[in-house]
């Protein structure tokens, strides 16, 4: 399943916001230097949805702020949780 993101790095706390015009917010205390709002931002995705980190990949947008994510999990589990956010 192929998710839209906004991530908002060096925010005052770790967080998924919500949706936003189809796109999840997703606010990260890291700074988006050498890759590491990207991972945080993944650590977060697979603690949220409780799935392991290797099934979450960021298809496009590595160096932006607007990202296109990859989850290889269950999809009738994952929409539920997302439904729930």
């Amino acid at each position: 399943m192929q998710i839209k993101i906004k991530v908002y790095p060096k925010s005052s706390n770790n967080s998924i916001i919500g949706f936003r015009n189809n796109v999840l917010i997703i606010k990260t205390t890291s700074a988006p230097d050498k890759g590491k709002a990207n991972e945080a931002v993944i650590k977060l995705l697979s603690k949220k949805f409780k799935i392991p980190k290797s099934t979450i990949s960021i298809v496009s947008g590595q160096t932006s702020q607007n990202k296109t994510i990859l989850i290889e999990a269950d999809i009738k589990n994952l929409l539920q949780q997302i439904k729930s956010i």
